[in-house]
């Protein structure tokens, strides 16, 4: 039977991952709006464009690290 400890880990590892996911997605939400007006006017900034919307995605990536050494932790408690 898991104790409250364990319990807590796992909705901190949730929160982490959640939050992050919402976080890129604000974040995405503006860079992608520029991004295409930018490629509206000129086709040469696809490129940038597309770096541009992808660097807010490592944060969900940091977020799921950050999760999965939680749930890590939550095993071994």
């Amino acid at each position: 039977m898991a104790d409250v400890g364990t319990g807590l880990i796992a909705i901190g590892a949730g929160l982490s991952l959640g939050l992050s996911a919402i976080g890129a997605g604000i974040a995405e939400k503006s860079i992608g709006a520029a991004a295409v007006g930018a490629m509206v006017e000129d086709e040469k900034h696809f490129g940038k464009a597309l770096l541009f919307t992808v660097i807010p995605e490592t944060l969900v990536i940091f977020g799921l690290v950050i999760a999965i050494m939680a749930l890590q932790l939550a095993q071994h408690a």
